[in-house]
């Protein structure tokens, strides 16, 4: 059974591969709703206070990175290089996207920063996200280097000298 949960995707027959994709994303959703809860009523700490209280912790950021990088490392094992990205990435961007849209304007009339602050986060943690799969993917147990590795060029070249 272990053989066939980390056996590539691209061996197995396409329903598995596509529930096994979607599994992943609902996975990855899932991380982030269970990790940073969602309550897009922020309140001021006391009556006219500037600094509003939220739910996100260092604890819930750390647990989801933790959650998000296995998830990619596994699926980094298991599929194409650009999967996890879709799979492992994607879907807590665009859940932060949400999040940060639903927030009360800022009272105090500076421009909004949860553009910056989404794209910072989003290139962070795809980053981080394809790092750990390009990692994973060098320890495949299948006697075969993946197709989209630069390996292939450097043979290539190896072979026509």
């Amino acid at each position: 059974m272990t053989e066939k949960l980390l056996r590539p995707l691209r061996t197995r027959p396409w329903p598995e591969r596509w529930l096994t994709r979607v599994l992943g994303a609902a996975l990855s959703c899932a991380a982030y709703l269970l990790c940073l809860p969602w309550d897009p009523r922020n309140r001021p700490e006391t009556p006219g206070s500037p600094v509003e209280t939220t739910p996100v912790t260092g604890t819930g950021v750390l647990a989801l990175a933790a959650c998000l990088l296995l998830l990619a490392a596994y699926v980094g094992l298991r599929d194409a290089l650009a999967w996890p990205l879709l799979i492992v990435a994607a879907p807590p961007a665009a859940l932060l996207h949400v999040s940060l849209r639903t927030h009360p304007a800022p009272p105090d009339g500076f421009a909004e920063a949860w553009p910056l602050t989404w794209a910072f986060f989003t290139l962070l943690g795809a980053s981080g996200v394809l790092v750990v799969a390009a990692v994973a993917r060098r320890f495949r147990t299948d006697g075969t280097e993946p197709a989209d590795s630069e390996d292939w060029f450097v043979l290539a070249h190896a072979h026509r000298s």
